[in-house]
């Protein structure tokens, strides 16, 4: 496979070792995009070659692995990132500057995020469930791990305390159950508190619509994104007085969905709308911190905060029976 891709992108050389890649190619920057069990440890072979590291989702399988590739990146002074693009889309810009702009009036009060993946979509639900060996089987989160980064990442942008609480319910859904898999759960609802802050997290492969949205509440407003529909919606924390809060919210509603709708399009006539938006707009960042000696597109924090999370969903799913849907 690797020759075939050599000779239809038309490159100086393939390879099929990463040692051997390193020592003919001698790259600057290197992106793992293998399956999650080899990121820590290419990672660290890159790193301690001297690469730049982009590192796919998710990150690494432990929160430990995570620690090791930044103390490592920080050891040999280069670069490490994590390819959450849903971070870097339209609307997540648009959401971050107005954020920064006090918009919410102050630190979030609290947040929800919500990431669905449809098991309908036969291009990858048939892979995983018709094969007991599948790679994604065998993370200690299994689907879960393979997928909630994306969401998880959105809240620990916004949180600050790395001693978290989290409280986590997972179960298989009955369509799953119905064709007889009950070794994926692919339902999660978690809690998370930072200090004064709290968060929800929610995982789901059934729900309708399926969401992949992020809301944020300040003491003062609050902020709806859609990653679906790229767009955000501003909520405004004042009610208006007697029957004007039935009317005029609606109107302001209808007049921002138009609006986000004349930005999506003038994006898409400037050929600026496209599902790799977010992963184009990271990598460029990614590029130009190198090349500036700027800090990562990526906090280091929020990638370790996004492990710890992850590790304690998934400590504590494992010892608890499964509940059914």
């Amino acid at each position: 496979m690797a020759k075939q891709l050599q000779e239809r992108l038309n490159v100086s050389l393939y390879s099929t070792d990463i040692q051997d890649l390193l020592e003919r190619a001698r790259p600057d920057v290197v992106h793992i995009t293998t399956p999650p069990h080899s990121h820590h440890m290419l990672g660290k072979l890159c790193l301690e070659a001297g690469c730049h590291v982009y590192v796919e989702k998710p990150f690494t399988v432990t929160l430990t692995e995570a620690k090791d590739l930044i103390v490592t990146a920080e050891r040999m002074n280069r670069k490490l990132t994590v390819g959450h693009n849903a971070q870097f889309s339209h609307a997540a810009t648009r959401m971050r500057t107005l954020v920064a702009q006090g918009y919410l009036g102050g630190p979030p009060v609290h947040l929800e995020s919500y990431y669905c993946y449809d098991l309908r979509d036969a291009g990858y639900a048939k892979a995983l469930l018709a094969d007991h060996n599948h790679w994604v089987r065998r993370l200690p989160g299994a689907l879960l791990q393979n997928t909630i980064s994306h969401g998880i990442s959105k809240l620990a942008e916004f949180l600050t305390d790395d001693h978290l609480q989290v409280v986590v319910h997972g179960f298989t859904s009955t369509l799953l159950e119905s064709i007889g898999e009950d070794d994926i759960i692919d339902e999660l609802r978690a809690i998370i508190r930072d200090g004064m802050t709290t968060a929800y997290f929610t995982f789901s492969s059934q729900m309708r619509p399926s969401l992949h949205q992020l809301r944020i509440y300040g003491p003062r407003n609050g902020l709806i994104v859609n990653e679906h529909q790229q767009t955000v919606l501003q909520l405004r924390g004042s009610p208006y007085k007697s029957y004007l809060e039935q009317i005029v919210p609606s109107c302001g509603y209808a007049a921002q969905y138009l609006a986000n709708a004349a930005y999506n399009i003038k994006q898409l006539v400037r050929a600026d709308f496209h599902a790799g938006y977010g992963m184009r707009s990271l990598i460029r960042a990614f590029y130009r911190s190198i090349e500036e000696s700027l800090p990562p597109p990526i906090p280091h924090r929020e990638i370790l905060l996004t492990s710890r999370i992850m590790d304690e969903i998934f400590a504590q799913l494992r010892p608890s029976p499964r509940a059914k849907c």
